[in-house]
């Protein structure tokens, strides 16, 4: 598809689509957001703005279908990074950190500190019990190959709070890679901003700021994605994790 983008860019580490931008629904769904987010990431390549990525890592569920996207344009390797957002105990949706798929977890510290150090663990544990759940269900493994002199993009389908998303690139760092992107078709402008400060580079299409953000707003088609439609669309692209 073809791809128009007035590329900006904030803070020297953020790029965004101001045509794009401060508005919402843009995209008709993930699979469409997919394709946008592609020719984003290309024109940052082909600008020699980003190295070209050689491993697409998609957070699962949304993420899937728009890193599958990614990295079909890219020619790169896929793979899954599950992560796990850390809940507030009287909700299942606002999160203040999340759990790698090592088990580590990242929190806010003020969150964390008023919360208490037995609230932290308790939410920290239960996240990192669903990670083991979804490691074992959508890739049959928990080991991840080591990514020595490797540049790698982290896609999900959109960047509320952050916190997922530095959970993915903690993690990557981990096992070594050189440069770590980190992509998605939609972002708030807080949540984007705490990204930057831990990967290389982020890039959205649509950057949004204001009190209330969700992702959701940006896609006219939107719904959670089940574990087992995950496993159908893995199955159908051929996919089996890399070891």
């Amino acid at each position: 598809m073809s791809f128009d983008c007035k590329l900006e860019t904030l803070q020297g580490r953020i790029f965004y689509c101001d045509d794009w931008s401060w508005r919402a629904p843009v995209f008709r769904d993930r699979w469409h957001a997919g394709e946008v987010l592609a020719g984003l990431v290309s024109m940052l390549v082909e600008r020699g703005v980003w190295e070209k990525p050689s491993w697409v890592y998609a957070i699962p569920a949304g993420g899937v279908p728009v890193g599958l996207q990614v990295a079909k344009v890219l020619g790169a390797r896929f793979d899954l990074i599950v992560v796990k957002k850390v809940t507030y105990p009287w909700t299942t949706e606002a999160g203040f950190g999340a759990v790698a798929p090592d088990g580590r977890p990242i929190v806010d510290a003020s969150a964390a500190s008023e919360l208490g150090d037995e609230v932290v663990a308790r939410q920290a544990e239960a996240a990192w019990e669903k990670v083991r759940e979804r490691l074992e269900k959508l890739r049959g493994t928990t080991r991840y190959p080591r990514l020595e002199g490797e540049t790698v993009l982290v896609v999900d389908d959109g960047i509320a709070a952050g916190w997922t998303m530095i959970a993915a690139v903690r993690f990557l760092r981990n096992l070594a890679a050189t440069r770590i992107y980190v992509a998605a078709p939609t972002g708030s402008l807080d949540g984007t901003s705490r990204v930057a400060e831990h990967a290389d580079s982020v890039a959205v299409v649509n950057l949004r700021g204001g009190l209330y953000f969700a992702v959701a707003d940006a896609y006219l088609e939107w719904r959670d994605l089940e574990d087992e439609e995950v496993v159908e669309i893995l199955r159908r692209e051929g996919w089996s994790p890399p070891l």
